[in-house]
């Protein structure tokens, strides 16, 4: 598609895709939802933002294995469906278009996170060794040794994505954006250091996107592919995800098969490629491997990101903490008003602060 006439303000439609503008809030932890649950102060916050051309939410999980954080949300549960509806009813009275991040988070996680009943679970028994909050004891502590899954483990979990769209629907969501990024379950079992399976998810490039492929799959079927997106992050390190060599052969074997499947885009954090030849090339051929819409994300400033869509190189541009900041971000970008930086010590917090008062 020629986005040569085309900046991050214009009006976007593709593939069921309509969009007021190019830009996209990306999904971002806030640590709001007590007990799970999505509530009014959530609500309010999304509405704020409701000039994004596409607003994604915090990642939230599809099922009680998923909830490795404190405070995140779920979309599993009646309670959590019934939360999600005050917040998408807020999002479209003003306007605006919200897809939910399922995110499940995996390994990484701690017990004192989780109801009483749920696992901590992942491709094989290695611990991401990284450090959390953790509610119960106010203080940080080590994720924990997860459970590898059995077959059946990864039946239930793929069964528990698609019933967490099939809520997501229910809940008036415009679609899903599946987590395939940044150290979480999906991601677990693209990495051959958090996947060291011997069977037919473990071993090749294939056999380890075999689960992101299968839940896709699953997920499309379920609520149709138009309201499917994927986040990838190649390169990225975070959660423990060290690099390995097949990084190129697996996101260009998964981003060739997700186009196969249809769904309406794929959403690649960046920034981390760019600091090799061969990752800027691998997002380029992600690009060409991928024929519908693409959002890339990665510190992209307004200069930047118009340079982006006009040479062609992506459809929409993802902004993190900007839209935390900046509400009305489109505004600012139009108006070419100053930004306002957002406070990091408040972004997981419990309350208004950094969360709703920017306005």
């Amino acid at each position: 598609m020629d986005n040569s006439k085309e900046t991050l303000l214009d009006a976007y439609a593709k593939n069921g895709l309509t969009l007021q503008n190019r830009m996209v809030m990306a999904p971002m932890t806030r640590c709001r939802a007590f007990n799970n649950i999505p509530n009014d102060l959530m609500a309010l916050y999304y509405q704020q933002r409701a000039t994004a051309g596409l607003i994604i939410t915090e990642g939230t999980s599809p099922s009680p294995n998923g909830l490795g954080y404190a405070r995140i949300p779920g979309i599993y549960s009646t309670a959590q469906t019934e939360g999600w509806k005050k917040v998408t009813d807020a999002v479209h009275q003003k306007g605006g278009k919200i897809f939910v991040q399922l995110m499940h988070t995996g390994r990484v996680g701690h017990s004192a996170n989780l109801p009483q009943e749920a696992s901590i679970i992942a491709p094989s028994a290695i611990s991401a060794d990284a450090d959390m909050w953790v509610d119960a004891t106010m203080s940080m502590q080590k994720t924990e040794m997860p459970k590898a899954m059995t077959e059946a483990d990864i039946k239930t979990a793929i069964d528990e994505f698609v019933q967490a769209a099939k809520n997501a629907i229910t809940a008036g969501f415009d679609g899903v954006e599946l987590h395939a990024a940044n150290g979480y379950l999906l991601e677990q079992f693209l990495n051959p250091h958090s996947n060291t399976r011997t069977d037919e998810y473990g071993g090749t490039v294939e056999n380890g996107a075999r689960f992101v492929l299968e839940v896709t799959k699953a997920v499309a079927e379920a609520i149709g592919p138009d309201k499917v997106g994927v986040r990838l992050s190649p390169y990225g390190t975070f959660n423990t995800m060290p690099h390995y060599p097949e990084i190129v052969e697996t996101y260009t074997y998964l981003s060739k098969e997700l186009d196969v499947l249809d769904i309406t885009y794929l959403h690649v954090i960046d920034y981390a490629a760019y600091a090799s030849e061969e990752g800027r090339q691998l997002i380029l051929d992600i690009r060409k491997n991928f024929n519908n819409t693409l959002i890339l994300n990665g510190g992209y400033t307004q200069e930047r990101s118009t340079a982006a869509i006009s040479n062609g190189k992506t459809d929409l541009i993802s902004f993190g903490a900007l839209f935390i900041a900046n509400p009305d971000l489109p505004s600012k970008f139009a108006h070419d008003q100053e930004l306002i930086e957002p406070d990091a010590n408040l972004f997981y917090t419990a309350d208004e602060k950094g969360y709703t008062d920017y306005i």
